[in-house]
């Protein structure tokens, strides 16, 4: 397992697999107490680094969708002569 200060360093494919793999072995019961907490702690660090990935996405994706409505808007805004 990676330690904590290398979380912020993984790409978002890599803590999903590494989440993954902790639920699987938190599912199957095979693991100690100590070790399910401990699991428990990685995988909420884990889930919240996912999450910070996803939102600075979905940011990007918003920022280019308003950026081409917008070239779009003013590319179809005419202005006419009223005369």
């Amino acid at each position: 397992m990676n330690s904590d200060n290398t979380i912020e360093k993984m790409t978002f494919e890599e803590a999903m697999n590494e989440l993954e793999e902790l639920v699987d072995s938190l599912d199957k019961g095979e693991i100690s107490l100590d070790e399910a907490i401990a699991a428990y702690d990685r995988g909420s660090l884990l889930k919240h680094h996912c999450q910070k990935k996803l939102d600075a996405a979905k940011m990007k994706v918003e920022t280019i969708n308003v950026s081409e409505n917008s070239d779009l808007l003013s590319q179809n805004l005419t202005v006419t002569d009223p005369d």
